[in-house]
């Protein structure tokens, strides 16, 4: 067995990453006072010393090193975020269950947040989910025309707000507002054969999708398109070259317009200008640090670091826009524990550097904010949690 499914990739942490400019603040502090009540799983339980070992590990990467993520709370139905009054405890204990603890998505493939609102690409379900953090509710969109979906695959947003959802049966990119308001179509079945990921500059200027096809063809590639739907380039064919690629799934654009490709059949990251010309590429098959075995997803943060899950691994993977691996989170499991994954999906990073990771065969999204100095400081000294 690696080193790295040993859980040793923790001491790779070689730069401070990401800001936690919302730490304190807003929407998110509110919510964080009360989420280890309204979850009921972020936090560590309390287990006899003999039993410490198999507490989980809430710090990435864990003391000795300067932890840089710590796990926040999961999502998986409308309790983990919906405030609890002593009204609502009366009635859960009148009803004998708590309400609203059924699973509010069925399979999640994609994730993607901001400003508080957390959208989750549901393929079984045929819809997305909303965890509206602020206003602590639940709600669904692309269940009616205009705008219905049938298969959707990937989710991005733009710097307004706009949510743009692939769908894979539909061959096409849903616009949508951020209530989950229609607003226009992108692309259509002339143009893409088996679409399944999307991602967008920050000005919605430029949506690029990520056209796998099928294993028989040739048309692996990424089709760029303007803001109001018009064909500008398509980018790449199938094969191992630069600017090629072998069943790419995924993409994001960096914060100076930089569209980099999960190549996932050639284990690997692309990185393009906007105008399209390959820049550079990193990444290889293997089962070592900083390698990639079965990636599923890729992210970008605002300092333009690039977050990888492998679904092999269990886990995901940071680099920075070179390539050089800062560090991994996460490890495999077959309980649902926190940073305990079964089936790696889709991957997001919001503006205040939290991410969000979506797991297929526990069927959560599992969110994990960036550790402050102080935090940090307190936890190496032995006064947090593990």
């Amino acid at each position: 067995m690696s080193e790295f499914m040993k859980g040793r990739g923790r001491t790779l942490c070689r730069r401070a990453l990401g800001r936690n400019s919302a730490a304190g603040a807003g929407h998110w502090a509110k919510f964080v006072v009360g989420v280890f009540v309204l979850a009921g799983c972020a936090g560590p339980e309390q287990k006899p010393a003999d039993e410490a070992k198999d507490a989980p590990q809430l710090y990435w990467p864990a003391p000795p090193d300067r932890p840089r993520f710590k796990y926040e709370f999961r999502l998986r139905s409308p309790s983990d975020i919906e405030e609890t009054t002593e009204e609502r405890r009366l009635k859960q204990l009148l009803a004998g269950a708590p309400p609203g603890t059924e699973p509010a998505f069925q399979k999640p493939i994609a994730v993607a947040a901001r400003q508080g609102r957390i959208y989750v690409a549901d393929t079984v379900g045929r819809t997305i989910v909303v965890f509206d953090v602020p206003r602590r509710k639940v709600f669904r969109f692309g269940l009616r025309n205009p705008g219905t979906l049938t298969k959707p695959v990937d989710i991005a947003i733009d710097g307004k707000g706009q949510v743009y959802v692939v769908d894979a049966t539909h061959r096409g990119v849903f616009v949508y507002d951020n209530l989950g308001l229609f607003i226009r179509n992108i692309g259509g079945p002339g143009d893409l054969e088996r679409p399944t990921g999307v991602a967008v500059d920050r000005d919605g200027e430029r949506i690029y999708v990520i056209d796998r096809a099928s294993n028989e063809s040739d048309q692996h590639r990424v089709i760029a398109y303007g803001k109001d739907g018009e064909k500008l380039f398509e980018l790449g064919k199938r094969g191992q070259g630069e600017g090629e690629f072998n069943v790419p799934l995924q993409g994001a654009v960096g914060s100076d317009g930089t569209l980099y490709v999960l190549d996932a059949g050639n284990f690997r990251v692309q990185a393009f200008a906007p105008d399209g010309r390959f820049l550079r590429a990193f990444g290889k098959v293997g089962n070592q640090l900083g390698d990639l075995a079965r990636p599923r997803g890729v992210a970008i943060d605002a300092e333009d670091n690039l977050y990888v899950t492998d679904a092999n691994f269990g886990n995901f993977q940071i680099f920075n826009r070179d390539g050089q691996l800062l560090m991994a989170v996460g490890t495999p499991g077959t309980e649902d524990r926190p940073a305990r994954y079964g089936l790696l999906s889709g991957i997001a990073v919001d503006e205040t550097g939290r991410v969000y990771v979506a797991d297929q065969l526990f069927n959560k999204i599992e969110v994990f904010r960036p550790v402050p100095e102080d935090e940090a400081r307190s936890v190496l000294a032995g006064e947090g949690s593990p």
